[in-house]
């Protein structure tokens, strides 16, 4: 007799598994190959950058209460919108990071893990400031990983910017 239901559970998990044993598969990384491209952390680097070179230029049109309430509106969204796109660009750069690149690449690349930490690090400077220095950084860290990434794959992509 089952004293509860976790056990009742495990027990009939085994021994459907015994019966039907799945194959032994193995790969080289999380996915399949081919759907790693640092693309995304492109785009989101360069949201980054164009959200930040808009707030430095935004200023409030008037001292009315529209004008002041207008620029506060879109100052918010626009500071959301590079926050969001900063930490999107940190989950992309380090979904490559850690899933991608693997030992044997430290061989070629030397710097790789000290590449990515300072574009890291970079993605959250970005979000805590508006400084376009750290944005245009962080866009060239993605540049370079970029060229690691298609080096690594023996293809030499272009860098091609969306701005």
């Amino acid at each position: 007799m089952f004293t509860n239901y976790s056990q009742m559970l495990s027990e009939t998990l085994t021994s459907i598994f015994k019966k039907l044993p799945a194959k032994s598969v193995h790969a080289h990384c999380d996915g399949p190959c081919g759907v790693y491209d640092p693309s995304s952390a492109r785009v989101t680097a360069e949201a980054v950058l164009s959200m930040t070179k808009k707030l430095i230029a935004l200023a409030p049109a008037g001292n009315d209460q529209a004008s002041i309430s207008a620029y506060n509106n879109t100052f918010s969204r626009f500071v959301a919108i590079k926050e969001e796109e900063s930490q999107k660009a940190k989950k992309e750069l380090l979904i490559l990071w850690t899933d991608y690149f693997k030992p044997e690449h430290l061989a070629t690349y030397p710097d790789l893990h000290d590449t990515f930490w300072k574009a890291a690090k970079l993605c959250s400077a970005c979000k805590v400031n508006i400084d376009q220095t750290k944005a245009e950084e962080l866009l060239a860290a993605v540049q370079k990983i970029h060229s690691m990434f298609w080096s690594s794959k023996g293809r030499s992509d272009s860098w091609v910017t969306a701005s």
